[in-house]
């Protein structure tokens, strides 16, 4: 049975918990990452998955963690830097996703439920948000946009999106352990039989790959890495939103010691991340850890838990769309073709229950409400639903069509 976690620890209380440590306890904090200027030249951070993965460092259940994540994309954010990356341009965009890592919790062992816990989150100085051809309706948003964010402890703001303030909200976008040989098998058989099909996936790819020696163009396993971009049964690139500090995840161990790694930290987002992004940016995350033995199977995935304070919008008003899966005649959603049935889909106005065509459709309406009522571009207005709306399921039983909402705090325009 799952422990339940009883208290939360801010990142203010855990500041004043750490101020008056010894000596001796401070050693007994593990450190990890931030090394070199990208992830490739960091000991400590991998950007694929695979159980022959070396671990960087260890840590025994109860051990305070701090893990030095970099952006989603690994390239420099500060506006003043002279660095010219050789690595940019990569349209497979190997260079995503850094992660600090992995630890080996010592007395892990497979079978067992890892839990970790996170205490606190030092967020970098800049963030960005960009319009990405994977975002939710880039086929519908299509012009190019990126927003430069300056960050604080207490919110963001940048000149690309004038009149927005947006509250920190923090977490890491990826947690996870290593797969195990079986578990990787299965998912880079199943994964391959979609992308086959024309459905949307990210095979192996080795260029800019790290550790190299395992998984880059030369590396013992170049095949058989695992993209971090889907998230899947180990954790991953889950972007969850309310994993803050305070929050529990349960993870599966599939190999001796589980694998923790940790990066894509994001200052704030709205459920959905739809255009993409987030606020992405540089993190410091301190984490705990513990063992659980007899936990959940956890085989369609991980479980959390946390103070309710993650729940809430960061508003006093919001303003709110809906969608339901209707759609033109003649009309695919872009999710659907590689399903081979568009000639039936086509003839339709109404889809039966459809979660996404529902989704995207509350989304667009929001869209266009934010551009009409805030004089934003599109693209600006798809950067703010990406990073404060919040896309929710009304009911998923009122056949044939199921609805989802839109919702928008509209404390975050400082100008109204």
């Amino acid at each position: 049975m799952l422990q339940h976690t009883r208290c939360a620890i801010t990142s203010a209380a855990f500041v004043v918990l750490l101020a008056p440590l010894a000596a001796s306890a401070q050693q007994d904090i593990v450190v990890l990452g931030g090394e070199g200027r990208h992830c490739g030249e960091d000991p400590s951070c991998i950007n694929r998955l695979h159980p022959a993965i070396p671990t960087a460092a260890r840590a025994r259940p109860g051990q305070t963690i701090v893990f030095k994540a970099r952006n989603a994309s690994d390239f420099n954010l500060d506006p003043a830097s002279t660095y010219d990356d050789p690595r940019q341009g990569d349209p497979q965009i190997g260079t995503v996703h850094p992660l600090t890592g992995p630890v080996h919790i010592e007395g892990a062992e497979p079978g067992d439920v890892l839990a970790v816990t996170l205490l606190d989150i030092a967020p970098g100085h800049f963030g960005y948000t960009s319009v990405s051809p994977i975002g939710f309706v880039s086929d519908h948003v299509t012009g190019a946009f990126r927003a430069l964010w300056r960050l604080t402890r207490t919110d963001a703001v940048t000149d690309d999106v004038p009149g927005v303030r947006v509250p920190n909200a923090s977490f890491p976008g990826i947690v996870t352990v290593l797969p195990g040989r079986e578990q990787l098998d299965a998912m880079l058989s199943r994964e391959a039989e979609l992308v086959a099909l024309g459905g949307a996936g990210f095979p192996p790819h080795a260029l800019h790959a790290s550790p190299a020696a395992v998984c880059g163009p030369n590396g013992s396993h170049a095949e058989e890495c695992l993209r971090t971009l889907p998230p899947r049964e180990h954790g991953g690139n889950l972007d969850i939103r309310y994993l803050q500090v305070g929050v529990t995840l349960y993870l599966p161990c599939y190999i001796d010691g589980c694998g923790l790694a940790i990066g894509d930290p994001h200052f704030a987002q709205g459920d959905g991340e739809v255009s993409g992004t987030a606020i992405e940016m540089d993190a410091d995350f301190t984490v705990t850890t513990r063992l659980i033995e007899d936990g959940p199977a956890l085989t369609r995935g991980p479980h959390f838990e946390g103070p309710v304070r993650v729940l809430d919008i960061p508003s006093r008003r919001f303003y709110a769309t809906t969608g339901f899966p209707l759609k033109a005649v003649g009309e695919v959603p872009p999710d659907m073709r590689y399903l081979g049935a568009t000639e039936r889909i086509a003839g339709l106005r109404n889809l039966s229950k459809d979660v996404s065509l529902a989704a995207r459709n509350a989304l667009i309406e929001m869209i266009d409400y934010i551009t009409a009522t805030y004089s934003l571009t599109p693209e600006q207005a798809y950067v703010v639903a990406s990073v404060a709306v919040d896309l929710r399921i009304g009911q998923l039983v009122d056949a044939p069509n199921v609805g989802v909402t839109a919702l928008l705090p509209l404390d975050i325009f400082t100008n109204r």
